[in-house]
């Protein structure tokens, strides 16, 4: 082959891979095409196979990181720019390099992955070695930096895919392991009738059919039991825009707008999202906390708004007693870095941002459940529910996730479906309710077994009341963390690789 062809053939499959991270996109809400994941990675795992070095594979999995987070993290840009005010091409600058630099996960993973077959390395080791690496490089991911596993391919099988069913064993990385490991058997299986070696497709097929099946079979267990009898629960909605909700001329507008929806929706427990009331708790109007403690009354009250504490301000989320004084409390304790606190150095983000309260103080990990219409409810604020690890901790002892959001940061974006299916992975794992109150959406009511059982539509100011069980028992996850997933990925590593068939000796 001439330069000339090479050089094209190279281009070729960058282009590829950029066009298969987009295709991937897809796979996630509110698209949610999940066997077209198979498809993406499936692509990914082949253009790596023919990749004619690490580095040039690492160049295939930047492609290919850049087509899916350029994408599917376009919200990133919405949220500096349209919202926070920052000037477009800083904006546009940033969101390049978060991209850039989630791209680096998947570019590790497939400069490994060919290291690992620059010796022969059957099809079906291969695809276990592939399946192993973005496992563990999405579980680094959601780690270091304080993590950002937004995206991570497990959470493209949320219900109806089969997949679903290894959540409660193996969390959303073991998921996304799973899910690359059927991307990659299913091109094993499509080369293989390429090339006509049936046998081999025959065995590619059977494995991708008995994934599926196992994942199908174990979705039918039920891990965790119903506990106590039901409670009648509102999530309010306030639909308040970022861009007015921190005036203080239209502080009225958030005071009166929730006092309203509480006193619409009747509940045994009602929840306001995160910041609902955008001024220290501490300097609301006391009459204005018992008035709207009462709308609440006889039910229960969960308030977010940001308190001020011994160690700074924090990310809060309340009960009232009747006096209006607040009575329980959760601290937000994974702050988001850049909008909750700001690394040294960085004060000038924070002014182009115009971040009101930008700079908090983390709450500890884990906290107690709160007491609620006799519920133990474990709450999380806003991303905090990304960290599986971290959710999975506060539901021992719990049996009702709460998950108090302001999306309204996101403006029309792809960053509301996607975090509502984020919350349904949760709810998988944990086996527990995952009850979602968010300011512009999307707020809804999420079932032990991910599915969503009801939802407001996003931008619209209204309450959705829902009957909810709580549930006690523990999932495999819940008992054992990532630690399974990773252990498996390793030792799938390891016997992968020193089963490999010995490289062919030199002629001659």
């Amino acid at each position: 082959m001439s330069p000339t062809a090479a050089n094209f053939g190279r281009g070729k499959s960058l282009g590829a891979a950029l066009l298969l991270g987009a295709l991937g996109v897809l796979a996630f809400a509110p698209f949610e095409c999940w066997p077209l994941a198979f498809v993406a990675w499936g692509g990914l795992f082949a253009l790596v196979r023919l990749a004619a070095s690490p580095g040039r594979a690492a160049l295939i999995g930047l492609c290919f990181g850049l087509g899916l987070y350029l994408g599917g993290v376009s919200w990133v840009y919405v949220s500096m720019h349209d919202v926070g005010g920052m000037p477009a091409p800083i904006a546009a600058l940033a969101a390049l390099a978060l991209s850039a630099y989630l791209a680096l996960f998947p570019a590790l993973a497939c400069a490994v992955l060919s290291r690992a077959v620059r010796r022969p390395l059957a099809p079906f080791a291969a695809a276990l070695v592939f399946a192993a690496l973005i496992a563990l490089s999405e579980w680094l991911r959601g780690w270091l930096l304080t993590g950002f596993p937004w995206l991570a391919l497990g959470y493209s099988q949320t219900p109806p895919s089969p997949l679903a069913g290894f959540a409660p064993l193996f969390g959303v990385y073991g998921v996304s392991g799973i899910a690359a490991l059927c991307g990659a058997l299913l091109w094993n299986a499509a080369s293989s009738l390429v090339l006509r070696a049936h046998p081999l497709a025959i065995k590619h097929s059977c494995a991708l059919a008995s994934t599926l099946l196992g994942g199908w079979l174990l979705a039918g267990i039920s891990w965790t039991q119903p506990s106590g009898a039901p409670i009648r629960v509102a999530l309010l909605q306030g639909n308040i825009p970022q861009s007015l909700k921190w005036e203080p001329e239209r502080l009225r507008d958030s005071l009166v707008t929730y006092l309203a929806l509480t006193r619409e929706h009747p509940a045994d427990l009602t929840v306001l999202p995160e910041t609902a009331l955008p001024l220290l708790f501490e300097h609301l109007p006391g009459d204005y906390l018992a008035t709207l403690r009462q709308a609440a009354a006889p039910g229960e009250l969960l308030v977010g708004a940001p308190t001020r504490e011994p160690g700074g301000y924090a990310n809060s989320a309340l009960t009232l007693g009747p006096d209006g004084q607040a009575e329980q409390r959760y601290n937000k304790a994974h702050l988001v870095p850049f909008g909750e606190y700001i690394p040294p150095g960085f004060d000038w983000f924070l002014k182009l941002m115009k971040i009101p309260m930008g700079d908090f103080y983390a709450g500890p990990d884990p906290q107690r459940p709160l007491l609620l219409a006799g519920q133990k409810v474990a709450v999380n604020i806003c991303y905090e529910d990304l960290f599986p690890d971290q959710i999975a901790r506060g539901a021992q002892d719990a049996t009702v996730l709460v998950n108090l959001s302001n999306t309204a940061w996101f403006g029309h974006s792809l960053a509301q479906p996607q975090h509502l299916q984020i919350s349904r992975m949760r709810a998988v794992e944990t086996g527990r309710p995952m009850l979602r109150a968010t300011n512009t959406g999307m707020t809804a009511h999420v079932t032990p077994d991910g599915r969503v059982a009801d939802v407001l539509a996003p931008f619209t100011r209204d309450g959705l009341v829902a009957t909810v069980t709580g549930t006690t028992g523990t999932t495999p996850y819940v008992r054992f963390g990532n630690l399974p997933a990773l252990l498996l990925a390793v030792a799938t590593l390891a016997l992968a690789l020193l089963g490999r068939r010995p490289a062919p000796p030199p002629a001659g």
